[in-house]
């Protein structure tokens, strides 16, 4: 009885493994499209930098319902991909700054069972400052670090704004993802 349970346990894990690599590069594709998209649209805030984080919008859906491997690979891809092919080495520099402590900062919140608005909104501000971290270092002017305060207000609102999408989103599409 012992192989078949082993055997069984295998088909499984390379049943997952043969549908977790073609979501997650569905997710990492709608993780780009959402940079694009948002890089096309004219919003001018008046403060240079902010922008609305739709990418966001997919690193927490994978985050809460395939899980954190899953959903920092997406993220990472996503920061590569889009920096090579819209961006620069600053900017990607600066999005891999931000989108690590943000992912950190998101998943450490969510093993806290705290509320995916939370989340999310702490996940923008988290962005914000360490982008703005790492351009105090590039630039050598830490007088840059003054912008904190604007730039946390901007991850709040923005925040609050991606994590309520994605909490509807996550309700309408958990139990799809996870079949």
């Amino acid at each position: 009885m012992k192989p078949d349970s082993k055997e069984k346990k295998k088909t499984l894990r390379a049943n997952h493994s043969a549908r977790t690599v073609p979501m997650l590069g569905m997710f990492t594709a709608a993780a780009m499209i959402c940079s694009y998209i948002e890089s096309l649209i004219p919003i001018n805030f008046g403060i240079p930098g902010i922008k609305l984080g739709l990418a966001n919008l997919v690193v927490l859906l994978v985050l809460y319902t395939m899980g954190a491997k899953e959903a920092a690979a997406v993220s990472f891809l996503r920061i590569i991909l889009t920096g090579f092919l819209f961006g620069n080495m600053f900017a990607i520099l600066y999005s891999l700054a931000g989108g690590l402590l943000s992912f950190l900062v998101m998943w450490l919140l969510k093993r806290m069972e705290l509320h995916m608005v939370f989340v999310s909104v702490t996940g923008g501000i988290s962005h914000n400052i360490g982008q703005l971290f790492v351009a105090a270092l590039v630039v050598e002017n830490y007088n840059i670090l003054f912008y904190i305060p604007v730039l946390f207000i901007a991850g709040l609102f923005t925040g609050l704004l991606i994590g309520i999408l994605s909490q509807e989103v996550v309700v309408r599409l958990k139990d799809v993802i996870r079949k």
